[in-house]
């Protein structure tokens, strides 16, 4: 008797024919990357000053999250190409706002060069995902 669930990867999701078979959001390696990204900016902006909760806080933090509910979203209506992508180009431009209130985080101080390197370099990484993915959407897989 053969067993024709197919192969998992080794976080457990189903394969088939060698790709991984996305069945919601959070099976999109981009989605996660975005989102845990997001959750790093909202523990490095805890320390910010006070003084910075009604503006350099509240943007960054906003931004960041903007940039997995928009691919969120647009996976929820994906059926529409056109709305796929518009979703996923706002995502990718949240991502270089995030970027930018990163620098001015650098600037003020308020993160190291290391943090700032380190989160740039993952939002980077975010947008090379993203940009592929609004290319080659039908094929989520990879991303």
């Amino acid at each position: 008797m053969t067993d024709d669930r197919g192969q998992r990867t080794e976080d457990g999701k189903q394969k088939t024919e060698g790709r991984v078979k996305i069945k919601g959001v959070r099976d999109l390696k981009v989605y996660n990357l975005a989102y845990n990204l997001a959750m790093e900016i909202f523990v490095a902006t805890r320390s910010f000053p006070k003084e910075e909760i009604y503006s350099l806080t509240d943007q960054i933090r906003r931004s960041s999250r903007s940039v997995a509910i928009n691919i969120r979203e647009g996976f929820a209506k994906r059926r529409y190409e056109q709305v796929f992508i518009r979703h996923l180009n706002d995502a990718f431009g949240s991502s270089e706002e995030t970027r930018g209130w990163l620098d001015f985080s650098f600037d003020c101080k308020y993160i190291s060069q290391e943090e700032h390197k380190r989160l740039d370099g993952q939002y980077d990484e975010a947008n090379a995902m993203i940009y592929a993915l609004m290319k080659s959407w039908k094929n989520f897989s990879n991303f």
